[in-house]
């Protein structure tokens, strides 16, 4: 008994090392166990955080050119981007008026303060004696003066909202509290806030390695006769166990999932429905291509994910060679796709170009790819809309920059005589674009789920 007990106690202490461990271990059976504990999750935040600040804006703030960077919101009224640098434990609210400034000093390094009514974690010092000067907009006016920035910059984008955070209440304040001299250095941070927000350091990276791993790994047990019945089970029944699943992993999903249906019969494909339930609340049957699109979000990050199940008929021991063709095409489309990414190409050449090669080469695509990270839809690079194969104005003419991630999303429309009609492949594969290229963080959909006719699992929710 005591070997026992000693043999056991060496195998707890060899799982709660790995449970320590961002990139554990697919050892242990399952991407689930690759979630840490809250406690350990919030530590792992603030060090990448950390990491982030000291590895990213020392350079993002040279190249464009900012010397002082001032990020201001209120409690419910968050800047997006001052939700990224808050701590863990401040679950990205604000508290009061939270105003953080980042200097660019005369080596390149840079200097991170708060000018707050409380600590801001331990990356920002405390820059507000508030018993020397009981007026915050008058600290932050003096604080500008005594570091006498060139270029001061604050969050104004009339492109991504991401950058557009400061509201017109806080931005008369803080004009009123500057100076003429400083109000004339006033610019808009927005290549600074987009540089940060769509970068991503080797530990994110890692991070979304078993992140996208776990967002598979969700949707191949929701596209299973685990959950769904033929015949019984409906997409919304399958959306609510997505959403039941991931709140049981404690993680946050940054959308309402949906499930869809394109089946032999005469309903038309839509693009707008196809993303807000398709069929509804419509009972699976035999024969139904089945479509999800559902994210998660883990520690900051999201993942952003689109594959489809094939429910089989009675005597079918596959899919039809006719939806595994229409699958492949759509794997065409990507290759195509992300083999035109180049670093400094801006997302509108890169979406007309692979337009026009797939187009030559038969298919029938459409193309509608956004960055991800920091947010689901991230600012950075948008290689289309599906609305707007045309190009998109504005952030659709900013450039690629490497070590940034994409949900590589787009469609490909494929003729079925089977079905007499058209449907379409709706692909969203979360990858990352270095230096190598485009590559996939946990590989893609190349085969189609399978659902059986009939259930051998009881179906609970």
């Amino acid at each position: 008994m005591k070997k026992l007990a000693c043999l056991f106690g060496a195998l707890l202490l060899t799982t709660c090392s790995a449970l320590a461990t961002p990139a554990r271990t697919a050892a242990l059976g399952t991407p689930y166990n690759t979630l840490l504990p809250l406690r350990e999750r919030a530590a792992l935040y603030d060090d990448i955080l950390s990491k982030r600040v000291k590895q990213l804006l020392p350079d993002l703030m040279q190249r464009t050119n900012i010397d002082m960077w001032i990020l201001i919101s209120r409690e419910y009224n968050e800047d997006p981007v001052i939700k990224t640098m808050l701590p863990a434990t401040w679950l990205e609210t604000a508290r009061r008026t939270t105003m953080l400034v980042i200097t660019r000093e005369s080596d390149n390094s840079i200097g991170t303060y708060a000018i707050a009514p409380y600590k801001v974690g331990d990356l920002f010092e405390r820059a507000w004696d508030k018993k020397a000067q009981p007026d915050q907009w008058q600290a932050l006016s003096e604080f500008v003066a005594k570091h006498d920035p060139k270029q001061i910059a604050i969050n104004q984008s009339a492109i991504w909202a991401h950058a557009d955070g400061i509201t017109l209440t806080e931005h008369r304040k803080l004009m009123d509290s500057l100076s003429e001299k400083y109000q004339k250095r006033v610019v808009s941070s927005e290549p600074l806030a987009v540089g940060w927000l769509e970068t991503r350091i080797p530990e994110e990276v890692e991070l979304m390695k078993s992140m996208v791993a776990v967002a598979h790994a969700i949707i191949a047990e929701g596209f299973s006769e685990k959950v769904v019945t033929p015949g019984v089970t409906t997409t919304d029944d399958i959306v609510w166990w997505f959403r039941e699943k991931v709140a049981s992993l404690k993680l946050d999903t940054w959308f309402h999932p949906s499930v869809s249906i394109q089946r032999s019969d005469e309903k038309a494909f839509d693009h707008e429905s196809s993303f807000t339930a398709g069929y509804g609340k419509q009972t699976v049957i035999p024969g139904d291509l089945l479509h999800v699109d559902f994210g998660i979000t883990y520690m900051g990050l999201n993942t952003d994910t689109q594959q489809h199940a094939y429910v089989l008929r009675p005597g079918e021991r596959k899919p039809p060679a006719y939806l595994t063709e229409a699958l492949n095409k759509a794997n065409r489309l990507q290759d195509i796709f992300t083999g035109n990414f180049v670093a400094g190409r801006t997302g509108n050449e890169v979406l007309a170009l692979s337009l026009s090669e797939a187009k030559a080469e038969g298919l029938q695509p459409t193309i509608y790819t956004h960055p991800l990270g920091l947010h689901g839809h991230a600012a950075g690079t948008t290689l289309g809309m599906w609305d707007k194969q045309g190009g998109v104005p504005g952030d659709g003419d900013y450039p690629l920059h490497v070590n940034s991630a994409y949900s590589i999303e787009l469609n490909n429309a494929v003729e079925l005589e089977a079905w007499g009609k058209s449907i379409r492949i709706m692909l969203e594969e979360d990858a990352f674009f270095d230096a190598s290229g485009v590559w996939y963080f946990n590989g893609r959909q190349r085969a189609l789920h399978v659902i059986p006719s009939q259930s051998t699992f009881s179906h609970r929710f």
